[in-house]
């Protein structure tokens, strides 16, 4: 189908709207921006992005190489400033960090040896955009080398899988030491050394070409489609926080961001960006989507960056949810709408909901002490008694404390 988005961001199509926007606009900040007059729309912009030492996010400008690498490509490119206040005893510490997010390139019927080579030849353009505009570190999507076939609970899709330095490390090794940038890249994981164990994994590739580590999942859905246990369980690696030539930082895995636990534990220990690499449907999560991300931002003190991939995939063989419906061959549509937050409660507006794009942000990792030191939220906490709760809650005997109203146990007269 033909389409053309103006320059207030909406679609002018031929035909009805496309699956994925927003009454034809690519987000909700786009469809803002063109119903409200220039003040209202500044007001809910404040209220819904929050304010960044208290003023709007600024726009960073991109090189032209890396427009070009938009407009040949025709993926959404944006870029936006956190800023902290200057100290004096320290200089600022700003980082600049992309966040890609795609729809596959060829259909899921196609042999996966050309699915996945697909995969790399678009991913390419849009990772020379994230190098030729400097960006220090670079996250991809959950599982971004395949479809997200763990809907359909068929086996055969853990063919993808591969050891961590596999065919998609080596791929990304050579573009992270070519342009001097950690690379973050979510992949299905063989671990060929116990067993062939399948495992969802971030690998942590460094800004030298080299594999500074791995994160696995920690958290696996059981929600209809999400059945992922299907072909991997539990990760094993704990909350690794990875010390980068560019900063710390940590992977929260999809699921993961609906537990706050988890989240903290990456705080905990000295997270200063935490990615959350995702794949999620608009009809499943969508409302929790610019909730959860920007609470574990602020809670926990650190910058989040959010990515979920775009498009609807379809399988071959038609599945079921467990949930009544008929049974259907795409899982949903992967709303895109990748950010930023920060822990000062601001955030980036999101990338489209159908178009693949390359989300930039410049951030000073000041910010994150900052604003340890303005809440005090760690000085505040009670670990001791949150600990105390937890190891009696894990025994079988456990008793939860509850004060009942004796009335509510007399006997009626």
């Amino acid at each position: 189908m033909e389409r053309r988005e103006e320059e207030n961001g909406k679609l002018e199509e031929t035909q009805p709207s496309t699956d994925g926007s927003i009454c034809g606009f690519q987000s909700l900040h786009h469809l803002l921006k063109a119903s409200l007059q220039p003040h209202l729309y500044q007001e809910v912009s404040r209220l819904l992005l929050g304010l960044n030492c208290g003023k709007p996010l600024e726009n960073i400008a991109l090189p032209e190489s890396a427009k070009a690498l938009s407009l040949e490509h025709g993926f959404d490119l944006q870029a936006y400033c956190f800023h902290a206040d200057k100290e004096q005893l320290r200089e600022s510490r700003i980082v600049r960090v992309g966040l890609i997010q795609n729809s596959i390139a060829s259909p899921t019927t196609a042999p996966f040896l050309d699915q996945r080579g697909a995969i790399f030849e678009k991913l390419k353009p849009i990772i020379d955009a994230a190098g030729a505009s400097g960006v220090h570190i670079l996250c991809l999507q959950e599982a971004w080398t395949m479809p997200f076939a763990f809907c359909t609970r068929e086996k055969r899709w853990s063919e993808f899988a591969e050891p961590v330095d596999g065919e998609s490390t080596q791929f990304l090794q050579d573009l992270a030491q070519k342009y001097n940038m950690v690379i973050v890249s979510p992949i299905l994981e063989r671990d060929v050394k116990h067993g062939e164990t399948i495992w969802n994994t971030a690998v942590i590739i460094g800004n030298n070409g080299n594999i500074i580590g791995k994160h696995r999942k920690n958290h696996i859905p059981r929600v209809g489609d999400f059945n992922e246990s299907t072909y991997y369980m539990e990760g094993n690696t704990g909350h690794p926080v990875f010390e980068t030539a560019f900063g710390k930082i940590a992977i929260n895995i999809c699921y993961g961001r609906h537990h706050p636990l988890n989240w903290l534990a990456f705080g905990l220990n000295g997270a200063e960006i935490v990615f959350n690499p995702s794949a999620t449907v608009g009809e499943l999560s969508e409302p929790m989507w610019p909730i959860e991300a920007r609470n574990a931002a602020i809670a926990n003190s650190y910058f989040v960056a959010s990515i979920n991939r775009v498009g609807t995939e379809i399988f071959p063989n038609p599945f079921t949810s467990g949930d009544g419906k008929p049974q259907h061959a795409d899982f949903g549509h992967f709303y895109g709408s990748s950010h930023f937050s920060a822990p000062d409660a601001s955030c980036t507006p999101s990338l489209s909901r159908y178009q693949d794009g390359l989300l930039i942000s410049d951030m000073d990792l000041n910010l994150c002490r900052q604003l340890k030191d303005k809440w005090g939220f760690r000085m505040t906490s009670r670990y001791e008694m949150y600990a105390e709760l937890l190891a009696r809650y894990i025994k079988p005997d456990f008793e939860p404390q509850v004060v009942s109203d004796p009335s509510l146990h007399k006997k009626s007269s």
